[in-house]
């Protein structure tokens, strides 16, 4: 479950609206959903994708072309591989990790027309790191439709606000954190995000990013994959996408 927060301003009260879009997101997008359009992308069912699911994955490849792979929608069965915290950390095996990679990689599966075509049946999809801010920006949608002109959602700790300020504009913001959550082995610090392209836990010194950008997708992708590059390859694929501004708290000596 995922708490919300949406305050706005309007003449009258939307909630059966944006309870009616938030459902239809959930059948879009939840890959625990098992009526869901992921879910069933996920089980090799025949399914033909919305444009929320399309505009999601589109996002997904560009960050994950931007970020070199550490942004990568498909790991999931290595996340899992990992347990959450990694409590599995030492049961995990090099010949494990290699039979998931052959199946893990985001230049193995495609969008063709309005049909998802995998390289192996097994791979996963999970949008996780970057659906959640976009149901911030589907609700932002839904509020403009309706005239809404002031407005602040927070779904999950991402957060889309529009509304009087100095400049009048718009922007989202997301903030990816592992300060709670990482283990010390060695007297190194790994974070809770996996390196998709290794298999192995980013053994970064990133302890949060938040990003600013002008939709809550494109934020939170990037705040995710902030986390698992680390500090100087963050910086460096930031000033190559100048959509996007950051913050970075990160530990060192």
């Amino acid at each position: 479950h995922t708490l919300y927060t949406i305050k706005y301003e309007a003449p009258h009260i939307l909630t059966d609206k944006i309870d009616a879009e938030l459902q239809k997101f959930n059948l879009s997008l939840n890959p625990f959903n098992p009526n869901s359009i992921i879910a069933k992308v996920n089980n090799n069912e025949a399914v033909e994708v919305d444009e929320w699911f399309t505009e999601v994955f589109n996002k997904s490849m560009e960050v994950s072309r931007n970020s070199d792979g550490v942004f990568d929608i498909t790991c999931a069965p290595l996340v899992n591989l990992w347990g959450f915290g990694f409590n599995k950390k030492d049961s995990v095996t090099p010949a494990m990790i290699d039979s998931l990679k052959t199946f893990v990689g985001y230049r193995k599966v495609h969008l063709e027309g309005k049909k998802i075509v995998k390289d192996d049946p097994r791979l996963l999809l999970n949008c996780s790191a970057i659906a959640k801010g976009y149901s911030c920006d589907v609700i932002a949608r839904l509020l403009e439709k309706e005239g809404v002109e002031n407005y602040m959602i927070l779904i999950g700790g991402e957060v889309v606000v529009k509304g009087v300020n100095q400049n009048g504009v718009c922007c989202a913001i997301a903030t990816s954190g592992n300060y709670r959550n990482f283990y010390i082995k060695d007297g190194k610090k790994y974070a809770h995000t996996i390196d998709p392209r290794t298999g192995y836990p980013a053994e970064q010194s990133v302890l949060s990013a938040t990003i600013v950008a002008n939709d809550c997708m494109t934020a939170d992708a990037y705040a995710t994959a902030f986390m698992a590059m680390g500090l100087e390859k963050a910086r460096q694929m930031a000033d190559s996408v100048p959509e996007i501004e950051y913050y970075v708290i990160y530990a060192d000596e």
